[in-house]
């Protein structure tokens, strides 16, 4: 009775596992990047349909900042800051941190 209720357990914790990987590794519908500059919406750009990646470039007084958005990222991918931060940080595909360029004042945020 024991071993049976062992591999019970066991199937279940696998079954469990592999759901959670799968949900957190999926690409999520509707998953949208919204670009502020000086805390003013900029723009959104739909990362789910970005099937062949494009390039944005965003320009304000301060400079300017090219944005790479491929299917479920972004990232900038050129910059005239001069730290370069925003280009070092590469591309984010979840809402946990946001891509901030500081001298620029924007702030790339995704919106699951």
């Amino acid at each position: 009775m024991k071993r049976k209720t062992l591999f019970w357990a066991a199937l279940l914790a696998v079954i469990a596992l592999g759901a959670g990987a799968w949900w957190s590794l999926a690409p999520r519908s509707g998953t949208v990047a919204a670009v502020y500059v000086d805390g003013e919406l900029y723009g959104t750009y739909d990362l789910t349909a970005a099937v062949i990646p494009y390039e944005v470039t965003v320009t304000t007084e301060r400079g300017f900042n090219t944005l790479r958005i491929a299917h479920g990222g972004i990232c900038v991918a050129e910059a005239d800051c001069p730290g370069q931060d925003c280009v070092r940080q590469g591309e984010i595909h979840d809402s946990l941190i946001p891509i901030v360029c500081l001298p620029h004042r924007i702030v790339i945020e995704i919106e699951e």
